[in-house]
C-alpha cells in the first residue's frame, strides 16, 4: 500500500503502514536500569572553524539548533562529545589520511575538495563530531536507550582515504564498525547495520565503504542530479527528480523501507536526517514542506520502533535561504525523535 497524497501517508502511518512494518520479528526490550529520563543528544558546536567571509557552509546553526532544543525540549539533554581516537577512525579511515589531516599536510587538491581551509579546530570538529555518533550509537544500542543523536554529524561524503563535500571524517561508517567490534566481544552472532540516508546528496563516501561489506546495508534516498556528480553504488539508491513533492518522496520512502525490509535484518540503524531535501534549501532542488519532512522522520523511527531497532541520528545537511528554516526542520525531527523516546522507555520484556 503507497501513500499518494500526505493525508494518505498519514493513514497509512496510522494504520496499514504499522500493520506492515510489523511482519518482521520483534525484537524483546528492556530499558537500562537508573536511566537519567532524558534523552541523550551529543554536540561539537564549541568548535567554530575559521572560515573566510562569505564561506557558504552555515557553521552556526549548529548552537543555534542547541540552543533551541535547551528551550523547547529541556527533556532532550546535551552532552560535549568525545574526540574519535586514531585507532577508532582507523576502523574506516587510511592511517596515512588520519595523520595528513591531523598535520595539516593534505595536498591543496584533497584540501579543496573537503571544502574547508585546514586548521586546528577543523581537526577538532571533526574528531569530536565523529565522536558525537559514535557515543549516540553506543547509548541507543548498547545503554538500551533505544534512541539517541548528534546534534551535527552524517558526513556521508567521506572516503576512507580522502574527505569531500564538507566531510572529514565518515561518522556513521565509524560508528557502524566500531558498534559491530563492541558486540562481537559479547556477542556470537554479528551485529547487522542499516545507515539510512535520507539527506538529499547521496552518501557516496558510505556507499563505497562498504561495498562489500555484507553486514551492513547502506540505503540513500537523494536528488538524482545532485552533487556527488558521479554516484557510487548504495545497496539501495532511490534517486528522485529535482522539485520533488512531499507526496512522492514518501511514496519512494515507503517502497525503499519495504525493499530494506525484505532483504535486510538489521539491529541498529544509523539514520542520517538531513534538513537540506526542505523546498528553502539553497543546495536541495527538490521541494518538501516542513510537514512532509516531520512526516518522512516519523516513517523512520516508527519503522524502526515496530521492530524494536534501536536509532543513532544525526544532522546531515542543511543550507537553507534562510538558516531559520534549517533550524527548524532539525528541532521537528528532534521532536518527533523524543516521542519516540518516550515510546522507548515503555518497552519491557
Amino acid at each position: 500500500m503507497f501513500c499518494n497524497t500526505l493525508e494518505g501517508f498519514w493513514a497509512c502511518f496510522r494504520g496499514d503502514s504499522l500493520n506492515k512494518a510489523t511482519r518482521g520479528k520483534r525484537r524483546q526490550w528492556a530499558p537500562r536500569q537508573g536511566q537519567s529520563g532524558c534523552m541523550r543528544a551529543f554536540y561539537s558546536d564549541q568548535f567554530v572553524l575559521p572560515l573566510p567571509q562569505g564561506h557558504r557552509f552555515p557553521m552556526g546553526k549548529y548552537r543555534v539548533l542547541r540552543d533551541r532544543l535547551a528551550l523547547e525540549i529541556p527533556a532532550i539533554q546535551t552532552h560535549v562529545a568525545q574526540p574519535a581516537s586514531d585507532g577508532e577512525l582507523a576502523l574506516v579511515h587510511a592511517p596515512h589520511y588520519i595523520q595528513a589531516v591531523e598535520q595539516g599536510t593534505l595536498g591543496d587538491k584533497a584540501q579543496r575538495e573537503i571544502g574547508f581551509p585546514w586548521s586546528p579546530e577543523m581537526v577538532a570538529r571533526s574528531r569530536r563530531s565523529t565522536g558525537a555518533t559514535i557515543m549516540a550509537a553506543r547509548a541507543a544500542l548498547f545503554g538500551r536507550e533505544g534512541i539517541a543523536a548528534n546534534l551535527a554529524g552524517g558526513t556521508h561524503h567521506a572516503y576512507a582515504d580522502k574527505g569531500s563535500g564538507f566531510c572529514v571524517f565518515n561518522d556513521a561508517a565509524v560508528a557502524t564498525r566500531l558498534m559491530q567490534s563492541e558486540w562481537s566481544r559479547q556477542r556470537r552472532h554479528p551485529l547487522k547495520v542499516a545507515i539510512i540516508d535520507l539527506d538529499v546528496h547521496q552518501g557516496n563516501g558510505t556507499a563505497h565503504i562498504f561495498g562489500q561489506d555484507d553486514s551492513v546495508f547502506t540505503l540513500s534516498i537523494h536528488g538524482a542530479r545532485n552533487f556527488p556528480f558521479a554516484k557510487e553504488t548504495s545497496d539501495l539508491d532511490v534517486e528522485l527528480p529535482d522539485g520533488c513533492d512531499d507526496s512522492t518522496y514518501l511514496q519512494a520512502l515507503e517502497q525503499a523501507l519495504e525493499t530494506l525490509e525484505n532483504r535486510f535484518e538489521p539491529g541498529l540503524v544509523v539514520y542520517l536526517a538531513g534538513a537540506d531535501p526542505h523546498e528553502g534549501d539553497r543546495l536541495g532542488r527538490l521541494k518538501l514542506s516542513f510537514d512532509g519532512l516531520e512526516a518522512r522522520d516519523k516513517r523512520v523511527f516508527d519503522w524502526a520502533f515496530q521492530k524494536g531497532i534501536p536509532v543513532a541520528f544525526a544532522m546531515a545537511g542543511g543550507y537553507g535561504e534562510n538558516i531559520a528554516d534549517t533550524v527548524q526542520v532539525q528541532v521537528n525531527t528532534y521532536r518527533v525523535a523524543y516521542a519516540y523516546w518516550l515510546r522507548w522507555q515503555n518497552r519491557t520484556l
